[in-house]
């Protein structure tokens, strides 16, 4: 999970598996495998780096087991 900071200032944790895209149209909207949309404050870089990070925890864990 990674958080992200939605328009109102809520913190919410959302699912990185399950993102299928990020766009900026200015504001930064996550579209899920689900179908479902949310904008968030933070940039797609951001984004990007934040599941980059979240895959890298995951894999630090599994190498090492």
């Amino acid at each position: 999970m990674i958080e992200v900071t939605k328009l109102n200032d809520k913190k919410i944790s959302i699912n990185a598996e399950l993102i299928e895209s990020v766009e900026e149209t200015p504001d930064t909207v996550i579209s899920f495998t689900t179908g479902k949309k949310i904008v968030v404050k933070e940039s797609r870089q951001d984004i990007k780096n934040l599941v980059i990070s979240y895959k890298k925890e995951i894999f630090a864990g599994i190498l090492n087991n």
